[in-house]
């Protein structure tokens, strides 16, 4: 059955509640006394909006940081359409970083469920979906204006490109350094540069 408006507010309250506190003190200090403290819930409500309890929790949570990965690069990510736009993205994603540092309620929340399950699957390949159509659909468009090269594979750019952003801030949560992180999107993104370059080098020729 859907929420009623004021139930879907106080579901959305406990989710909110749950993450900020993932961040204040760690996903293993979390209890359900807290949670339930903190967003003025009863635990009667808490297991009608999570039957499964700490692990239905934490896996809303996780969609919800997931939701936020993609909003914080916006109105950038969705707005691809020069090489300025690139670049202010660029910036875009290490500020969020930089500001998030180690601290990932994302990464926490998954790995407190246990590794890979049908949820924790669903959320992870959901996020990693919508990012990487998103950076397809800004390389299509540098195609269209002539920016890069028309015979690139823009789903295949997008998923390398991704996959060196992945990297690079699984390297930030270990060292706390975004050196990683930026070379990946500057490579990325000079790869793509000079794929149009050579596109232009080979028609002149």
């Amino acid at each position: 059955m859907p929420l009623t408006r004021k139930g879907a507010a106080t579901r959305q309250r406990i989710v909110e509640g749950t993450a900020e506190q993932i961040r204040e003190q760690g996903v293993f200090a979390v209890r359900l006394e807290d949670v339930m403290a903190r967003t003025a819930t009863s635990k009667s409500q808490l297991f009608h909006y999570f039957p499964g309890g700490k692990d239905d929790l934490l896996l809303a949570v996780a969609r919800h940081e997931a939701d936020r990965v993609i909003e914080d690069q916006q109105p950038e990510l969705g707005s691809l359409t020069s090489w300025d736009a690139w670049y202010r993205w660029r910036e875009k994603v290490l500020a969020r970083y930089r500001i998030q540092g180690s601290d990932c309620p994302l990464h926490t929340a998954l790995a407190q469920l246990g590794g890979a399950t049908e949820g924790t699957e669903a959320v992870a390949g959901e996020l990693l979906d919508r990012w990487q159509r998103q950076l397809a659909a800004g390389i299509r468009h540098l195609q269209a204006e002539g920016g890069t090269a028309p015979g690139l594979d823009a789903e295949r750019e997008a998923a390398a490109l991704l996959a060196g952003i992945q990297g690079g801030v699984l390297i930030l949560m270990i060292t706390g350094a975004t050196t990683h992180l930026e070379a990946a999107l500057d490579a990325g993104i000079a790869h793509l540069r000079a794929a149009g370059r050579q596109g232009v080098d080979l028609k002149s020729g």
